[in-house]
């Protein structure tokens, strides 16, 4: 079962072959570092300027057994158009010009400074993966919370309710990323990721309205989220944050583990194998320690389907039969129930 294509064409990837000189790789590779989800997510290219549009199909034709001097019914398929939005986040690095003349290594105070920035900005996509919501704030784009937030919604089947019903829960995504599934999304004629500009030596204010001199560097990340086929993602709802920390072994007080609903979970996936697509699990650090908790604990836990280390693509991390588990801090412990 693949999991993780290495073939597939990532950011790195793209980065390297849209600039031969290298200059952006690093940002890239730091906010890799930085954002777990960058491991697996696959980006592509707007098909409307900053805006996305594909079709869903939403039904299936009918077919008809056949009879002889018998017509065959006419039908079609159901189709849907969903179009996803885009937006951009940025900051600025300013960098008083004289202590960068008392550093012995300018280029290393620089990336100093950058690297606070490309953390807050890795931060604040990495919520809006997954909580950004178009419909309330426009400038952001829509995350996966809001696409899977109705247990009876046509996409219904896909979220594994486990029995929270308070305001302290959280949710363990299993999401497969590729063409056809889900992607991120970046405006047309753009590049994905970041972009990374020298803004050189500028003359700046301080507080009081003084001048000085200053080096900039601008980050900007234009970036949005596309969900194609629904069937290929699968969030586990309504985890209990208390009864998890309790008793991981009974997280919904009917002597349900948190892998009886992971089990449910992968099964529910459309397919867990998608040629040159890459299937992933995210949850936040309390999940990750249940989930590593039953399966170190004694007893019952041994017939669990326990987290195992495993190298993919030059790097050990936990899977889920196979499936790698990324621990993501922007994932909450204070979701509302999804009903």
């Amino acid at each position: 079962m693949a999991t993780l294509g290495a073939t597939y064409f990532d950011l790195i990837d793209l980065y390297k072959s849209q600039d031969g000189s290298g200059n952006f790789v690093p940002v890239i590779e730091m906010l890799n570092e930085m954002n777990p989800i960058l491991d697996d997510a696959i980006a592509v290219e707007c098909n409307k300027g900053t805006t996305h549009l594909h079709t869903i199909r939403t039904g299936l034709p009918t077919v008809a057994w056949g009879k002889l001097y018998q017509g065959i019914p006419q039908s079609k398929s159901g189709k849907a158009q969903v179009e996803d939005t885009t937006g951009f986040v940025e900051g600025l690095s300013t960098i008083d010009e004289r202590l960068l003349v008392l550093s012995t290594n300018e280029g290393a105070v620089r990336l100093s400074e950058a690297s606070a920035h490309l953390e807050a900005m890795s931060q604040e996509v990495a919520s809006k993966i997954f909580y950004g919501n178009s419909a309330s704030d426009p400038e952001e784009f829509m995350g996966l919370a809001p696409r899977f937030d109705d247990l009876s919604a046509p996409n219904g089947n896909q979220i594994i309710d486990c029995g929270g019903t308070g305001s302290d829960n959280m949710s363990i995504w299993f999401v497969t990323w590729g063409d056809n599934q889900t992607q991120l999304l970046y405006p047309k004629g753009t590049h994905a990721g970041v972009s990374r500009e020298d803004m050189g030596r500028q003359r700046v204010l301080d507080g009081n309205n003084n001048p000085y001199f200053a080096k900039e560097e601008k980050f900007s990340w234009h970036i949005g989220l596309g969900v194609k086929d629904w069937r290929y993602v699968v969030r586990l709802a309504n985890i209990d944050a208390s009864l998890l920390a309790a008793d991981p072994s009974n997280v919904d007080g009917a002597n349900h583990s948190l892998y009886h609903f992971m089990r449910k979970a992968y099964w529910q996936l459309q397919n867990t194998f998608v040629p040159g697509g890459k299937l992933a699990i995210y949850c936040n650090r309390d999940a990750a320690e249940a989930l590593d908790a039953l399966g170190t604990n004694s007893g019952t836990n041994d017939n669990y389907a326990r987290l195992r280390p495993e190298e993919i693509q030059g790097k050990m991390v936990d899977t889920y039969r196979r499936i790698p588990v990324r621990v993501c801090d922007a994932l909450l412990n204070t979701e509302a129930r999804v009903v």
